[in-house]
């Protein structure tokens, strides 16, 4: 599993700064400041996350199956939380409660970390 987190970490990172780049270059102009706002949000989300998945990765040996739960919750938080706030923020499209229920798993992922750091290997 170590490798699928580092792995998960470094695409989160990359898509990190191409929206990082796209809502500082591409999107000015072209969305409110509320919606900018939102994309904005979800990048920082995101690019903190694929940190945490890169730290999943490397601590997987001595956390154990925790640390492997962390790194499940923030790729599944990641998805469901930064996802629908970019359809949100780029197109206008909402869904429900899939944001707070992403960012639930995200914290959730947290706590699983935390946990491994104390019953892991």
């Amino acid at each position: 599993m170590q490798r699928l987190w580092i792995g998960l970490g470094a695409l989160a990172g990359l898509a990190a700064v191409i929206m990082a780049a796209v809502s500082a270059h591409a999107l000015p102009g072209r969305l409110d400041p509320a919606a900018l706002a939102m994309a904005r949000s979800a990048t920082q989300m995101l690019g903190w996350h694929a940190l945490a998945l890169l730290a999943c990765g490397l601590w997987a040996n001595r956390g154990g199956r925790l640390a492997d739960a962390a790194g499940a919750a923030f790729a599944i938080g990641l998805v469901l939380f930064c996802g629908s706030v970019y359809a949100l923020a780029l197109a206008d499209v909402r869904v429900g409660l899939v944001a707070p229920a992403g960012g639930f798993i995200l914290m959730l992922g947290w706590l699983l970390l935390a946990a491994s750091a104390v019953w892991g290997r």
